[in-house]
């Protein structure tokens, strides 16, 4: 629970359920299909490719076709029947996880890299933030680091750092690479797949951008964490930091046991797929099926080097999956909303409209626009599959109209949806990172605002930037 120090008070700000907020946004999809006009563009095919492209100016209405009381309630279903091939992904990526953890393997590792960098703390910043950046970049991990919350949060208290520097290891990691995002399937290769892009293309420009963005986070990490070694009164949370010291078993830290033989195999392996499959996506063409298989031979290499008897296995796999369902039900609804809006066929209309407000502005422009309108509509659906489920359909014919190339219309996506989960007290995984460090959200704010500026700054920078050189 929340604590009061003097006249910090850290509160409890209980973020809406998504479902709600999905459930919302799909009766919203319903009754537009009654309000706003059915019209369509034409559309021609790609030569080479299974896919088609809208026609400029080619914009018509057509029949109204409304969506009824019962087909709103049929809608669900539709939704997650079209999204089950991520929706299993998903489970399967969730279950291969719980496996991993449950060797013990990666809270050795952090454990070890702690006692590693004893005299010099100050490298665990660029450590970590690459590391965790690499992650969430490669496999989409976000509310998985709660689990390591606790563990982090005495690591720098340990180290002369405090509950803020925690929570950003972690959580501006996972920000920084979800906007690099180059092969987690949560955000962009749902992203891709609705834009009718081949899976994980484009991944050479968005390790140039993973690399800006950590580089600046490194930056500005580390000069709060000097300053505050230097000035530990100059930390942000100081004060509630020193009260909740007091009760903590720093010592533990450094009494931790070698790491195993067992426990560097599993990270190796486990380490490993995410080079592997990045790899075998752009060389062999692997997609979701493929994907999933890999992490299914790991979850089973994991569970043998580990030691792993086979009810635990068992165990932590279902609980693993059993953490995503409601992820999955997200994408579901999300893919619900857009199913009514095409039946209704009222996208091109909402398209063609949107087509307009930025009609007449620069490329460079339209795509900042694009990312400021994913920027503002992550504070309502923070889930990153979810909000590619809803405005991708929207973004990715808009760039045709615009003259902008729909891998620019991802990237904007992306780095929209990645930077506001840090910021938003709607995002459950920042508030519960909070919650646990005792970090009360005007001084995370505090410390989040400044990088937040630099983030989007950037973000505008390699929009244009991406505009310029053509990405595709």
């Amino acid at each position: 629970m929340f604590k009061k120090k003097g006249n910090d008070e850290i509160k409890e700000i209980k973020p809406i359920n998504p479902i709600i907020i999905l459930a919302c946004i799909m009766l919203l999809a319903a009754i537009m299909t009654y309000i706003i006009p059915a019209g369509t563009f034409d559309r021609v095919a790609i030569e080479g490719t299974e896919y088609e492209r809208v026609v400029p100016g080619s914009y018509h209405t057509v029949e109204s076709n409304p969506i009824g009381v019962f087909a709103f309630f049929m809608s669900l279903t539709k939704g997650l029947q079209e999204a089950a091939y991520i929706i299993f992904f998903l489970l399967i990526l969730g279950g291969v996880f719980k496996i991993v953890e449950a060797t013990g393997a990666l809270h050795a590792g952090i454990n070890n890299m702690l006692r590693f960098t004893a005299g010099k703390e100050i490298i665990l910043i660029p450590i970590c933030l690459i590391i965790f950046s690499l992650i969430s970049a490669f496999a989409a991990c976000c509310e998985e680091y709660l689990a390591f919350m606790p563990l982090m949060y005495m690591v720098c208290m340990a180290c002369g750092f405090d509950s803020i520097m925690a929570v950003c290891l972690l959580f501006c990691a996972s920000a920084v690479g979800y906007a690099g995002g180059m092969t987690q399937a949560f955000s962009v290769g749902v992203a891709q797949t609705i834009a009718e892009l081949p899976l994980f293309s484009g991944i050479q420009y968005r390790y140039v951008v993973w690399a800006v963005l950590v580089l600046a986070t490194i930056i500005y990490a580390m000069w709060y964490g000097v300053k505050i070694k230097n000035n530990p009164e100059s930390a942000y949370n100081y004060e509630v930091d020193q009260k909740y010291k007091k009760d903590m078993d720093l010592d533990a830290i450094t009494d931790v046991e070698k790491i195993t033989g067992r426990q560097i195999a599993v990270l190796v392996i486990f380490f490993g797929a995410f080079i592997f499959v990045p790899f075998s996506v752009i060389k062999w063409g692997f997609y979701i099926d493929e994907m999933a298989g890999i992490f299914v031979i790991v979850g089973l290499l994991v569970s043998l080097v580990g030691g792993l008897k086979v009810n635990d296995v068992a165990d932590n796999f279902v609980e693993g999956a059993k953490d995503l369902v409601w992820a999955g039900l997200i994408i579901g609804m999300c893919y619900a909303a857009t199913t009514m809006m095409k039946e209704g066929q009222i996208m091109d209309t909402i398209v063609n409209a949107m087509g307009t407000l930025l009609g007449g502005t620069s490329s460079g422009v339209a795509a900042s626009g694009m990312y400021i309108f994913q920027d503002l509509f992550n504070f309502l659906v923070p889930s990153g599959s979810g909000q590619a489920a809803i405005t991708m359909p929207f973004m990715a014919p808009l760039a045709d109209i615009l003259g902008i190339t729909r891998q620019t219309s991802v990237l904007a996506f992306q780095l929209g949806d990645a930077f506001t989960n840090v910021v938003a007290p709607t995002s459950g995984e920042i508030m519960a990172a909070l919650a646990i460090c005792h970090v009360p959200y005007k001084k995370w704010f505090k410390f989040i605002a400044p990088l937040w500026g630099i983030w989007s700054v950037l973000a505008i920078i390699l929009l244009v930037t991406a505009v310029a050189i053509g990405y595709a």
